[in-house]
């Protein structure tokens, strides 16, 4: 498969906000993609509709060659998701919490999954912890450990190292970089930290009220805009100074 994301004119309104402005990018199988742009974007709104958390106003989303506003049951068991911002249930035990996506996911070897991940997390000395009594950094170790417990061939993440050390990140950086290149995983990360994105992207898709603005590798993005990193880019962006050279793909 070529394409494991594909976006076309994507567009969802909120009675006279357009949050999503017509938007059509792709992602190639096994890629890392960063969707970046400031606050009111689109970015998460974007992540909600690939996830079928969202219907969209018009448009197509296809993941792993499926059509994921039609049958997003058909490809949800090969995708995943991860965000600090989104909690979970603060009564069960980390332990209890990923039980049941293991189960729900329909995972084999379930206990052995289970082992796997709380050891790439470091989640062993929290385990029997009620989630709702974790640290900030904590939480977000477990919430990434629910985002691989089914192995996924898409992964969609929004700040996935958000409250973590930077020892900690750096880790969970490296981890990541390794499991895409043991599964072959196609990777679709929102995030602030620009230098997340220089180090794990392939390819950044730049937003700005709605609408894609510019899109390059990070490599070509430093040149076009004459910085020496992305966070500088990014401003450049957000404040409205856009280089995009003539003819590329919006």
């Amino acid at each position: 498969m070529e394409h494991a994301i594909i976006v076309r004119d994507l567009r969802k309104q909120y009675k006279q906000v357009n949050a999503v402005d017509g938007i059509s990018f792709s992602v190639p199988a096994g890629g890392t993609c960063a969707l970046l742009g400031g606050n009111g974007a689109g970015k998460t709104t974007t992540l909600s509709i690939l996830l079928g958390l969202l219907l969209p106003t018009s448009g197509e989303v296809r993941i792993l060659g499926t059509d994921v506003i039609r049958h997003r049951h058909a490809v949800l068991p090969s995708m995943n998701f991860t965000s600090p911002y989104v909690d979970l249930p603060h009564r069960l035990t980390v332990a209890q919490n990923l039980d049941v996506y293991a189960r729900l996911y329909g995972i084999r070897r379930r206990r052995e999954r289970l082992r796997e991940v709380a050891r790439t997390f470091d989640l062993d000395e929290i385990w029997q912890r009620k989630y709702g009594s974790l640290s900030a950094g904590q939480k977000t170790r477990v919430s990434l450990a629910k985002s691989l417990i089914n192995e996924p061939r898409v992964l969609l993440m929004d700040e996935p190292t958000a409250s973590l050390d930077p020892a900690s990140a750096d880790r969970v950086r490296g981890w990541l970089s390794d499991y895409q290149r043991r599964i072959g995983a196609t990777v679709l990360l929102a995030s602030h930290n620009m230098f997340e994105v220089e180090r794990l992207c392939d390819d950044v898709v730049m937003l700005r009220k709605g609408r894609i603005v510019d899109r390059g590798t990070p490599a070509s993005l430093l040149q076009r805009y004459g910085r020496s990193n992305l966070e500088e880019v990014f401003i450049d962006i957000a404040r409205g100074d856009e280089r995009q050279p003539e003819g590329a793909a919006r």
